[in-house]
């Protein structure tokens, strides 16, 4: 199955000449912002190049690795372009993530070098690789020459690998090529019209790939990248005034960032002024029910939503779906759509057969995003990547086994039905759950366990982690503490909970679907707490988590909250503490202490105030979205 007919477009130049000649074109023209700095193409381009020559100088080349590993900036959309111009592939390192973790990912991969700035070094490991710091080195670095570097680079080149998690606890670096990525551009161009006028963000890690798309996106048509700091990326009311003020075009988001982003615009008495054209949905499976107050307040048509299904080993994007504010009513959960004209998408069962329309198989993709491979892994690399044939009167083809299960529909369209295995999507992130579960067997105090993805009420996905414990058990807190020194915060379970023995099947295997919902008791247990000011704001955290334990110290996020959830939290503060609070001032400090300290320093009163019409409104949709919880978890149970 395909998108059309199979079109192998002729891509033979690599993504940074392909800027390159943008530079050539537009030299003037803005390429990159980033808190209201921004440079043109041709400073970036002049900038990238002096970087280029310092590592060539170094002993780079083709299909070696460089290590980049600092926060969203300028200086980072430099780096990974100065290191493809120098012919060498990126390997990005994410700052957020466990050092043990980074370790693992710099010794497996065997960089030659390390690019980062004196604020990004103390964030990273140790390392004897030769550094390049791009704050403190932009003196000598700005000696080296602007022109273009003459380095002859094949399509098939190692544009970047990114690390994804592994089942065995050993995460995967996936190697994609310069033709990978390039001809994704082409291969979409006739969907989307993408050019100059367009202004995309980059808000996602450099280590999750949607940030390929939303940066070299932007910059081989000309357009202009709006980098989103950190802070923004936390902050949906802040980012939505990112949107209105940098005029953006082009917004690619998971469903869990953009039902947020929903909520705050929806929170809004009037319509923002957008200029959006398109907002790209992807990373994880899209309720198209949660579309309906977007399409209620903009249409379906300006932006266009469009849902893509993808995966790291075949280049970001396989599917398009545009979506319309008529199919909110359909039955179906979540409509992936057609491959991309370049790509073949398979729907096959147990033996690799092709299954009959409507029935449910595993899709398997063939065609030009099929990346290089795993680095290092030749054995997972035979078992994913497989040689198939349709028929003996066909030639072979090489496919990607993704895990995800789909049914195809009479019309031509993919309906998505989750994983084949134990692989989840969280925040975006693809997650194998065995990973977490081979972390959690090396702690003393757990015997066996099980980790799952649980959607008991509305909103995302969230982990679980279901322990039988030695004789030595450990509590919640110390199992996360012990998982947080090599996994990232997206992959620590909200929830722990102990079992006798783990649910079996008849035939001997776990019984994933007789594991129990986490149950919680209503007060909050919070020693911690110095005040009543901090009690009661514990209070409606472990109402809003429905967890036991919260403490004051501990950021919301990592105690298993959501942005959706967040905007319930805000709602209870305005009623019932401090009915000024905004919401950047909760993303700001999103933990109890620093909470509670802002409010005490706060001039509005601390007493319980009268509601305002829009706090009215705020609780009410958070009221809605807690009873429309309960109702689930009670089903769930």
């Amino acid at each position: 199955m395909h998108g059309g007919s199979v079109k192998a477009f002729q891509t033979n130049l690599s993504v940074h000449q392909l800027i390159s000649e943008q530079a050539a074109l537009r030299p003037d023209s803005l390429a990159v912002t980033c808190d209201g700095v921004s440079i043109t193409f041709g400073e970036l381009n002049a900038r990238a190049n002096q970087l280029a020559h310092r590592l060539l100088k170094m002993g780079v080349k083709p299909n070696t690795l460089v290590a980049i590993g600092l926060e969203r900036s300028i200086d980072m959309v430099v780096g990974m372009l100065g290191i493809m111009k120098s012919g060498a592939a990126y390997l990005p390192l994410d700052p957020s993530y466990p050092r043990e973790r980074l370790t693992f990912t710099l010794e497996d991969a065997k960089p030659l070098a390390f690019v980062t700035t004196t604020t990004g070094r103390p964030t990273l490991p140790p390392s004897d690789l030769p550094m390049i710091l791009l704050d403190q080195d932009a003196g000598s670095l700005g000696a080296e020459p602007v022109t273009n570097p003459d380095i002859a680079i094949d399509p098939q080149s190692l544009i970047y690998v990114i690390y994804t998690s592994g089942s065995t606890g050993r995460p995967k670096g996936c190697r994609l090529s310069h033709h990978n990525v390039v001809r994704l551009f082409h291969a979409t161009d006739h969907w989307f019209g993408f050019g100059p006028e367009d202004v995309w963000t980059f808000f996602h890690s450099h280590a999750f790939d949607f940030s390929v798309w939303e940066i070299w996106g932007a910059l081989v048509y000309g357009g202009r990248v709006v980098v989103v700091p950190h802070r923004v990326s936390r902050s949906p009311e802040d980012f939505l005034d990112l949107l209105v003020r940098e005029k953006v075009t082009v917004l690619n988001q998971t469903p869990s960032a953009f039902r947020t982003l929903i909520e705050v615009d929806r929170r809004r008495p009037e319509a923002s002024v957008l200029a959006l054209r398109y907002v790209i949905l992807g990373g994880e499976a899209l309720e198209f029910q949660m579309l309906r107050p977007w399409f209620n307040r903009y249409g379906d048509t300006k932006p266009r939503i469009i849902n893509m299904y993808g995966i790291t080993e075949t280049t970001v994007f396989v599917t398009y779906r545009p979506v319309s504010a008529a199919e909110l009513d359909g039955t179906r959960a979540s409509l992936i759509g057609v491959p991309i004209p370049d790509l073949t998408v398979h729907v096959l069962d147990e033996n690799r057969k092709p299954v009959p329309v409507g029935e449910e198989g595993e899709i398997y993709v063939g065609g030009e995003g099929v990346c290089l491979g795993y680095l290092n892994r030749p054995e997972l690399t035979a078992e994913r990547f497989i040689d198939w044939r349709p028929s003996d009167d066909q030639p072979v083809e090489k496919l990607y086994k993704t895990g995800d299960l789909v049914r195809r529909t009479a019309d031509g369209d993919l309906e998505y039905l989750g994983r084949s295995d134990h692989q989840v999507k969280i925040r975006g992130f693809r997650i194998e759950t065995g990973e977490i579960e081979n972390q959690l067997m090396r702690h003393p105090a757990v015997t066996a366990c099980a980790v799952i993805a649980r959607t008991d009420g509305p909103g995302e996905a969230k982990l679980v982690a279901y322990i039988v414990p030695s004789a030595t058990p450990a509590d919640a807190a110390t199992l996360k503490a012990h998982l947080a020194q090599t996994l990232p915060d997206y992959m620590l379970p909200f929830a722990f909970v102990d079992l006798g023995e783990l649910p079996m099947t008849e035939n001997g295997k776990l019984d994933r679907k007789a594991l129990p919902s986490p149950t919680f008791t209503t007060s909050p247990i919070v020693p911690e707490a110095r005040d009543e000011l901090e009690q009661k704001i514990a209070a409606i955290w472990s109402r809003v988590l429905s967890v036991p334990d919260v403490s004051t110290k501990v950021n919301f996020f990592d105690q298993g909250g959501s942005s959706l959830q967040i905007l319930t939290v805000l709602a209870e503060i305005q009623e019932s503490i401090h009915p000024e609070l905004r919401l950047s001032d909760v993303f700001e400090r999103p933990t109890i202490a620093a909470l509670a300290n802002f409010i005490r320093s706060s001039t509005a009163p601390a007493a319980a105030p009268a509601a305002r019409p829009e706090n009215l409104r705020a609780r009410q949709q958070a009221e809605a979205l807690q009873r429309m919880r309960q109702r689930q978890m009670g089903a769930a149970r």
